[in-house]
């Protein structure tokens, strides 16, 4: 991609998360995937083990270079990773969500955030112990490009720590096909294949990964049959558990879910 075409899909992509430029099939899509699928995730404890998970994964952070991709106002661990870091950086596209990031860091210790484009050649800092990349990762669409930065910015034996949107079940595969011609944010929305966790799986060192919503995705189904409500919880979070330790193992398994939690490390 030309360079000029990078930064008119960077401008659109900024003005709408700032503005909310989206059209209606992109708000109903929005509405199941923030609304009712979040709202299950929180029911189940899926958001609390994955966020729990990552912690784990980033390890000390007291000695630790991080870099906060694609932070905008901040994600749910961006003030962990500020204040436990030895150097923290977070960088987004808008201006809007890092004027606000920076208003909540005001007040910790060598922890910044700048407007920044990560594939940009003016973006030169490097050395990172640390990337975490929670639901970032699938909105570059060269992966190759992508893996080869991030490379470049990694430290010898630093990681990566990433959360993305699988689109290799069946079921999301045909709904997002059907969704995607009139998708607001299609030009920066790729979700991950079976080909993209390859690459990265050649680019990297997978130290460990889980992926969620595979049997889980659908509880919807369960809530319609006539059994108590503490039966169906516990239903569901029998499948999330399932998904949890069975993803990790079998790539099939984990090919069958919607989002792919990775811990990547940079190869000798």
């Amino acid at each position: 991609m030309k360079p000029e075409e990078r930064i008119a899909i960077n401008k659109r992509q900024e003005e709408f998360y700032d503005r909310k430029h989206k059209n209606l099939p992109t708000r109903i899509w929005s509405y199941f995937r923030n609304g009712l699928l979040n709202r299950m995730k929180k029911g189940i404890g899926v958001e609390r083990d994955i966020y729990e998970l990552h912690k784990t994964w980033f390890g000390d952070l007291s000695e630790k270079k991080v870099l906060d991709l694609g932070c905008y106002m901040g994600n749910s661990l961006s003030l962990y990773l500020a204040e436990n870091s030895k150097s923290y950086l977070g960088i987004d596209l808008s201006g809007k969500g890092i004027r606000h990031l920076n208003q909540r860091l005001k007040t910790v210790d060598g922890a910044r955030a700048e407007v920044m484009d990560f594939l940009s050649e003016e973006f030169t800092e490097k050395d990172f112990d640390l990337i975490y990349a929670y639901g970032v990762l699938h909105h570059f669409r060269n992966v190759d490009e992508l893996i080869l930065r991030l490379n470049e910015k990694l430290k010898p034996g630093g990681v990566i720590v990433s959360h993305d949107p699988l689109e290799t079940s069946i079921p999301i595969k045909t709904l997002r096909v059907l969704y995607r011609p009139f998708q607001s944010d299609k030009d920066w929305e790729w979700p991950f294949s079976r080909k993209t966790y390859y690459q990265f799986e050649s680019g990297f060192q997978i130290m460990d990964r889980k992926a969620v919503l595979g049997k889980t995705k659908w509880t919807f189904l369960i809530n319609m049959l006539p059994i108590s409500e503490e039966k169906k919880l516990q239903k569901a979070k029998n499948w999330h558990r399932e998904d949890w330790e069975k993803s990790g193992l079998n790539d099939d398994y984990m090919f069958s879910c919607m989002h792919l939690s990775m811990l990547m490390q940079k190869r000798d």
